[in-house]
């Protein structure tokens, strides 16, 4: 019986191949017998698969085929699309890559501690190679965009601050004159005695550390107000009270207790005030205890006149009380700059999401022995005296219960980023975060980040691309969320290149010039 199976065949019945295509319909079969082509052993069972050495002849026949297939005028690929074939192959190479180091980053059982040592140079190379795309960054200080529109910039900012102050200083007198009931008679002269200041809220939240606060500290009555500065679309703007107007007192540091004085108020100065004390406010900011306010300028004129007329002979500045205090933390940041010069994003982008999931109850403190261990998991050398003299700071700052906020202790052992610098940190977020949601997709960075002035795509060295994948790698490293940006981390990525950067314009141009403010 003769059967016939797709791919097995019976032996005599077995279709004969075609000879291919360019065989006539006129030569039909092969006149060669059957077995001249290729013979089957006798032991050939009834069904079998096809022989091994059947396959060079049909291979033969498909090799023809194909090579029909091909134009013989095909033009040579033009610049552009070798350029982009680059661009992919290079994509290709560096996903395989970091496919290779996380496999080579998982244990392997039944592996000694040869293979850890192995993998942990894996992770050393690829955390060397993040610090070197990170510091592509720093190419921007010497861009000339910035120098070239810094002055039409700075002119037209100007006059939007001053009508903004304008606008919220109108809103105050308006309301301590006539709508607001105070206990004591106000008379415009009162309220005119003060000093101006711009501030913002230190918070990881988006939201709030992006709002525009400005607040007044009346010399009369030693009070002070906040309010907050908000603008919808071109025109349309709102001031509304933040801090209501009252006499306060330091609810943090040293002087926890005393009441608010001149002395007090200089651009970098930190505000304290009990949230449960104002019940308007957001609720993400009454979710902890403690509001700071980081004075960010100031109305110096206004200040050093009130100075002058309030100055009382041989008393003590109270600033001075924590001058000590402040020079113990310097000398310990001073230390730790020289081993995070060339590796700040790194370090201090991992140290965010490293207390960030230690903060399981999600208020921001953390014992001693968490900030001990967080040292030693990013080999950062601080020795044992000077650790416990900034415990002993940070605790008697007020913090209770044995915990500090992680928050402040990288600010106390590692410094920050004066505030002139931060402004520009906070324009850049403001600028890409235009829903104010708090957070920014890794798809609008990519789409407002602009390279084109690195002085390495104008030299020819690099592409728009490879500098704009260079810094998504860099910023997604420091995201809990692949696909989203925090405010907290993309401060945090700035604040570790700052570390590199000595000159504030060097440091502006490396913001202004890839985002455009």
């Amino acid at each position: 019986m003769d059967l016939e199976v797709k791919g097995v065949a019976a032996a005599r019945s077995q279709t004969q191949l075609y000879s291919g295509r360019k065989n006539s319909l006129k030569d039909k079969f092969s006149p060669a017998p059957r077995g001249t082509v290729h013979d089957a052993p006798r032991s050939q069972p009834t069904l079998s698969y096809i022989m091994p050495c059947q396959r060079p002849y049909i291979q033969h026949h498909l090799n023809e085929a194909e090579q029909d297939t091909i134009p013989e005028d095909l033009p040579a690929p033009t610049g552009k699309y070798k350029l982009k074939y680059q661009q992919y192959a290079s994509e290709m190479k560096d996903g395989y890559k970091q496919y290779i180091q996380r496999s080579a980053e998982k244990p392997k059982p039944g592996k000694g501690p040869e293979a850890n040592k192995k993998v942990e140079g894996a992770c050393l190379d690829d955390l060397i190679t993040l610090d070197r795309k990170a510091l592509l960054q720093q190419g921007y200080a010497d861009s000339p965009y910035h120098r070239r529109s810094s002055a039409k910039k700075s002119d037209v900012e100007t006059v939007a601050l001053e009508k903004k102050r304008q606008t919220v200083a109108e809103q105050m007198m308006v309301d301590h004159l006539s709508r607001i009931r105070t206990n004591s008679t106000l008379t415009e002269n009162d309220l005119s005695q003060k000093v101006e200041f711009e501030g913002r809220v230190l918070s990881r939240n988006g939201r709030d550390a992006c709002r525009e606060l400005i607040g007044f500290f009346f010399a009369h009555d030693q009070s002070l107000t906040v309010y907050e500065y908000r603008m919808f679309g071109k025109n349309r703007t709102s001031v509304l009270p933040f801090i209501k107007k009252d006499v306060y007192c330091h609810q943090y540091g040293q002087r926890k207790g005393e009441q608010y004085e001149l002395g007090d108020f200089y651009t970098g100065a930190t505000l304290t005030f009990l949230s449960c004390d104002h019940p308007s406010l957001p609720k993400s900011i009454k979710e902890n205890a403690l509001l700071r306010l980081r004075i960010t300028s100031i109305d110096q004129v206004a200040l050093d006149s009130l100075k002058a007329a309030s100055a009382e002979p041989g008393r003590e500045d109270p600033v001075s009380q924590e001058a000590q205090d402040q020079l113990v933390l310097q000398a310990i940041q001073e230390k730790l700059k020289e081993q995070l010069h060339t590796k700040g994003v790194r370090i201090l982008t991992g140290l965010g999401k490293y207390f960030q999931r230690l903060d399981k109850e999600g208020n921001g403190l953390l014992e001693k022995t968490d900030f001990q261990q967080a040292l030693e998991t990013f080999h950062l050398e601080v020795s044992e005296q000077d650790f416990e003299s900034s415990w002993l700071i940070l605790l008697g700052h007020g913090h209770s219960q044995n915990k500090v906020d992680y928050g402040e202790f990288k600010r106390a052992i590692f410094g920050e980023m004066n505030e002139y610098r931060k402004s520009f940190v906070r324009k850049a977020f403001m600028k890409l975060d235009f829903n104010k949601t708090g957070t920014v997709s890794v798809i609008d960075i990519r789409k407002c980040y602009c390279a084109k002035k690195h002085p390495r795509v104008i030299s020819g060295h690099s592409t728009e691309e490879e500098i704009k994948s260079s810094f998504l790698e860099t910023l997604k490293d420091a995201c809990s969320k692949p696909d989203e940006v925090s405010y907290g981390e993309f401060e945090d990525y700035y604040e570790g290149l700052s570390v590199g950067i000595a000159g504030d314009e060097d440091f502006v141009n490396i913001l202004c010039t890839p985002w455009g403010i």
